[in-house]
């Protein structure tokens, strides 16, 4: 339930640092990068959330996540075109343990996830946490707190002062928001838009392939389970 080298190694490709002919008045062939991952507990949304941000609508129907999806959305920030890739992993160990050395290599920051409604999946976070300082993702590493599915307000059991205060001890903003609230789709792209501005102020961009007109790339859609997410 992973995906296969061929397909890893042409994403890890498109991470490589390629250059351009100095002094050339063309426009630029390639798009400059970022590569986020999106990670928490099985059920906390991650999914809805990458797909929200990328497809600007909740997913009438998604299923757990083995392995990998990949999405891409191009955005445009500061006059200047931008491809934010988005790896939305796997929360159950057991579907990620043959991907997650790929997972982790060459990102530039990472969104942290748990279920407002779901209070174990905010006590996992501090594990989440250990995993990046495993895989030696450092504290240069930008990083974001989302508390997700807010729209279940009468079945919230964690509350934004606690959560505010988690965030704060690990110098993380955080977003309270829902995937699936209609309303919410300016917060959504805020938190994703919110991490592509601080990279691009603080870090080199890595090029990738030249732009196309899809926004949306999925992969890795036929290996699904039954799980319907519930956010």
């Amino acid at each position: 339930a992973s995906l296969p080298d061929r397909n890893m190694s042409e994403m890890e490709s498109s991470l490589e640092l390629t250059t351009s002919l100095p002094g050339s008045s063309l426009p630029p062939l390639r798009s400059r990068i970022f590569k986020i991952i999106v990670i928490g507990d099985s059920g906390v949304g991650k999914t809805c959330l990458t797909y929200r941000f990328c497809a600007g609508k909740f997913p009438e129907k998604t299923e757990a996540t083995i392995g990998v999806d990949f999405r891409e959305k191009v955005v445009e920030i500061d006059g200047e075109k931008i491809k934010i890739q988005l790896w939305d992993t796997a929360g159950q160990e057991r579907f990620r343990k043959s991907m997650v050395q790929h997972y982790y290599r060459n990102v530039h920051a990472v969104v942290f996830v748990y279920d407002v409604t779901n209070a174990s999946s905010f006590q996992s976070l501090p594990a989440w946490i250990e995993e990046c300082k495993q895989h030696s993702l450092g504290v240069e590493v930008p990083r974001i707190l989302v508390g997700n599915k807010c729209d279940l307000r009468d079945a919230v059991r964690v509350g934004t002062d606690l959560a505010q205060k988690f965030a704060d001890s690990h110098s993380m903003p955080l977003f309270e928001t829902s995937a699936k609230n209609p309303n919410d789709n300016d917060h959504v792209e805020a938190i994703f838009m919110t991490v592509a501005h601080k990279l691009k102020s603080q870090k080199p961009l890595v090029l990738s392939q030249p732009l196309g007109t899809e926004s949306t790339v999925q992969l890795q859609q036929e290996h699904k389970s039954a799980w319907v997410c519930g956010c």
